[in-house]
């Protein structure tokens, strides 16, 4: 909880490599050619391997498609390429059985696999329940038993929104439905001795996602005989910059837990453009490993049992979980204003970032804040709501009254950033917010708390600088403090940390604020100092992401490298995929397999254009059934390939239109949105 260290699982063969373990996390891709295209499919593996992809996954439909796995595999081979090949099957037992004689792994959903009905209202009563059980294991024991007999190993892959409906007529579309369909494939596999399996766990809501890893961990190392290890991997992630970052919050939130062992970033781009994403992600935690080491991972229950008797150092010893880690809630703050802005309490969080230029040079701090606050913009455009400036000395206060003179009514949304006690008290006049920063080793005088109060125009955030103390150290010093300032009767305050480890440390800041029941809101600070983009994408989305996916934030503040335009959009992407601000339209679009038989790449670029102005919209975009109504369970509306260049519409998981022409099904698409009262024209 509070610090990283790799849970520890059993290894698993996949051909030329082994999974879990001690071994690094792998990277995954998937082909999107036609699996009966020979020549465009070992081209595409060709591709892949050339860039780094350890696993290659192809999609399996039907027996017809498994057997031409042969010649996948042979001409691969013959080409000196032997990373390991995963079949992906739905649906089908006989393509199942076919395709585990020309891979190293084979990939079935629970959800789908030898289930006989689909989208029913059925419910089940208890005798039914256990005859279809039954049902699943006798159709899938032959598909064991051929695993085992060729050396293959599974995964048993469940997705959100893809269960049976066996399993949804008990546990509901949730993630203990998602664990307990796993569970259930998980024990067979058990009852006959096969031990060469792996589980996913997901969704295109990263929080649900992360929330299904977490309680399947708790209840499969509890129950079954080995700590299995994990595909991680956040599914119908899109394009772009959403999709990156998507992905980096739902992988890298568990890879912070020490959950994990391989992943798959999945976008609706060319399948290479996904591997460079996957290695940036897991770079860190597999340097990790080289460097130090690892030797297991505590389950997540036992944190709770064991508080008592840890031992690590701590000022405080952790009497309670700083969030729950399987279901969703907001950390609760006391709501302050700050420049008419409610922050804190129910309100969805605020963006800030930096000026980058220094105060000496007021033409171009004046520049990059209007570029950064957009007042000419509406009140809900994607901006920053704050913008903060440093100041260095009292020279730079100058320059502070030039800008608030030149920048008008925006003048409130300016803040201010100072490592000074003396300058910190003066500018709480000035602006509506004033970032303190605590410096390791620094003393901040012990009359500085008796000239707080309630009545200045500003609102005092308190930073603590993160760098070499002990990791409870920040915590305890602003818990410290908060408990001060409390007795003092101030509460116009703020509270952040600066730290590249900023998942573990607002962990404690939170435990530490709750154990003595402090209440004030939380600046979630992510600074990255890389030059190189995805990694700052990357870095960003993990420390700032998981925080806001886990209920903790009441502002989100990054300052990076990344230009102006795409640092704003980075904070308001990460909010959006915590599902706690939606600023645009949320598009859950797959990345396309051999079961597409339309242009999906085209096709979302064309709708995103169209409807990317509607705020809190959420369109699915699948290339086929599989991946239709039900893994983009929680979408509005949905645009679905049926055929060859054929597609159905859905509102939520209705099939509303069924078969019609590509060339039609965009603008019939916006048809469905306005006849449900759900357009908007753009401004």
């Amino acid at each position: 909880m509070y610090q990283y260290r790799r849970r520890l699982t059993r290894e698993v063969s996949f051909g030329s490599i082994l999974l879990g373990g001690y071994q690094p996390i792998r990277v995954e891709s998937m082909t999107n050619t036609h699996t009966m295209d020979t020549a465009a499919t070992v081209e595409q593996c060709r591709r892949l391997y050339e860039a780094g992809c350890e696993i290659i996954r192809l999609t399996v439909p039907t027996e017809k498609d498994a057997d031409n796995l042969r010649n996948i595999r042979d001409q691969l081979r013959r080409d000196g390429i032997d990373t390991p090949l995963v079949a992906d099957i739905h649906f089908s037992a006989r393509a199942a059985l076919k395709a585990v004689e020309f891979v190293e792994n084979i990939r079935i959903n629970p959800g789908n696999y030898a289930a006989r009905q689909k989208f029913s209202t059925s419910e089940y009563t208890e005798d039914e329940y256990q005859e279809e059980l039954r049902h699943v294991r006798l159709e899938f024991l032959p598909l064991v038993e051929k695993a085992r007999k060729n050396g293959v190993s599974m995964r048993i892959g469940t997705n959100h929104g893809s269960l049976s409906d066996r399993t949804v007529s008990r546990y509901g579309n949730s993630p203990e439905g998602m664990v307990e369909a796993a569970l259930e494939f998980g024990r067979i596999c058990e009852d006959v001795g096969y031990h060469d399996i792996l589980f996913s766990m997901k969704s295109s809501n990263v929080r649900v996602m992360i929330q299904a890893y977490r309680l399947l961990v708790e209840k499969a190392d509890a129950e079954l005989m080995h700590a299995y290890p994990l595909h991680l991997g956040v599914t119908e992630a899109g394009d772009g910059n959403e999709g990156r970052v998507k992905s980096a919050m739902g992988i890298g939130a568990l890879l912070e837990d020490g959950l994990g062992d391989t992943i798959r970033v999945s976008l609706t781009e060319d399948p290479v453009h996904e591997v460079p994403v996957g290695f940036a992600i897991v770079k860190k935690y597999n340097d990790f490993h080289l460097v130090k080491g690892d030797k297991g991972h505590l389950p997540l229950k036992h944190i709770v049992d064991s508080r008592n008797r840890q031992n690590n150092h701590n000022l405080t010893p952790p009497d309670s979980l700083p969030f729950n880690p399987f279901s969703y809630q907001r950390r609760g703050s006391f709501p302050i204003s700050i420049a008419g802005l409610l922050i804190g309490g129910d309100n969805v969080p605020k963006v800030e970032t930096e000026v980058h230029a220094p105060l000496s040079e007021v033409d171009a701090v004046l520049q990059e804040a209007v570029q950064r606050l957009a007042p000419e913009k509406s009140h809900d455009a994607i901006r920053s709501e704050f913008a903060s400036v440093r100041v260095n000395s009292s020279a730079d206060l100058d320059g502070l009254d030039t800008l608030l003179q030149q920048l008008g009514g925006a003048a409130h949304f300016i803040v201010a950033s100072t490592s000074d006690v003396s300058l910190a008290v003066m500018l709480l006049d000035k602006v509506s917010k004033v970032r303190l920063d605590i410096v390791e080793g620094e003393q901040l005088g012990k009359d500085f708390l008796k000239d707080l109060g309630n009545d200045r125009p500003g609102v005092l955030e308190l930073c603590f600088l993160h760098e070499y103390a002990g990791q409870s150290v920040p915590a305890e010093v602003l818990a410290h403090l908060a408990e001060q300032l409390r007795k003092q009767g101030v509460k116009r305050l703020l509270f952040s940390i600066i730290s590249e480890n900023a998942v573990f440390a607002y962990r404690r800041l939170v435990q530490a604020f709750n154990s003595r029941s402090l209440d004030y809101p939380l600046v979630v600070r992510f600074k990255g100092e890389t030059s190189d983009r995805l990694e700052s994408l990357i870095s960003s989305s993990v420390q700032a992401g998981a925080l806001f996916c886990d209920g903790i934030g009441d502002i989100l503040a990054l300052a990076t490298r990344l230009s102006v335009d795409e640092e704003v959009n980075l904070a308001f992407n990460i909010l959006q995929g915590a599902r706690i601000r939606m600023s645009k339209t949320e598009f859950i679009s797959c990345p396309g397999c051999g079961r597409t038989y339309f242009d999906l790449e085209k096709a979302t670029a064309a709708i995103k254009e169209r409807t990317g102005h509607l705020k809190g919209l959420k369109i699915g975009i699948m290339g086929c059934i599989v991946n239709g109504p039900g893994e983009m369970a929680d979408a509005d509306f949905g645009y679905v390939g049926a055929g060859k260049n054929r597609i159905s519409l859905y509102v939520g998981r209705e099939c509303v239109e069924e078969n019609i022409s590509e060339k039609e099904a965009v603008e019939r698409l916006i048809g469905l949105i306005k006849e449900r009262g759900r357009w908007i024209d753009q401004v």
